[in-house]
């Protein structure tokens, strides 16, 4: 039976594009499986009364160059968007909805490199989203219909929650079996337990 890797991510977490990017060839070595939940981080910033961008200025900017150094190390086409932040609900569950289709991963990949490579802001509207849609073969349409019905909406609340009770509190956040690692700087401890299973 293949290891189960429970993934939490959020389109608008930098540090979820960097984990993403460095999983995948764990994952694929020890022949794991990549579970993905869709993690409401502005709702859970908006529930803590958290300002993302309210903080001293010489620590963001030793965030956005420590970034740098992640990118050019890992040879990444990394860039700080010029929009930022943005509203990712409409991502969150256009992710969701690509279950339908068996198409969650691919439309995963093609957001963040959106976002994160392409300096995409307009990653959070239907327009965007729609256009990813069509370019994985499924009807823009019937995938922002989904993405809006009420059924997907509860399923990313459910998915927050669900993590939240579970002891998720950020992302990027991974979950092996009863272990729980977070940040894009867990990858040691991630190969380890799956070399160990």
């Amino acid at each position: 039976m293949a290891p189960k890797i429970d993934f939490y991510w959020d389109l608008g977490s930098t540090n979820s594009y960097f984990a993403i990017k460095l999983l995948a060839p764990i994952a694929k070595k020890y022949d794991a499986d990549i579970h993905w939940h869709a993690f409401n981080v502005g709702h859970v910033f908006q529930s803590n009364n958290y300002v993302l961008m309210d903080e001293p200025r010489a620590k963001l900017t030793n965030r956005r160059d420590d970034l740098m150094r992640w990118a050019k190390k890992y040879n990444l086409p990394f860039s700080v968007p010029k929009a930022f932040p943005i509203k990712t609900s409409r991502a969150l569950r256009g992710a969701i909805a690509m279950r339908q289709w068996g198409k969650e991963s691919e439309f995963i990949h093609e957001i963040f490199a959106a976002y994160w490579e392409r300096s995409d802001g307009s990653i959070g509207e239907y327009e965007t989203l729609r256009k990813i849609a069509s370019s994985l073969d499924v009807d823009p349409q019937e995938f922002e219909n989904l993405a809006e019905s009420d059924s997907v909406r509860q399923a990313l609340i459910d998915s927050t929650n669900t993590a939240l009770d579970d002891g998720v509190f950020g992302v990027p956040s991974i979950r092996i079996g009863k272990e729980l690692y977070w940040g894009k700087d867990r990858m040691e401890f991630v190969e380890a337990h799956l070399s160990g299973l």
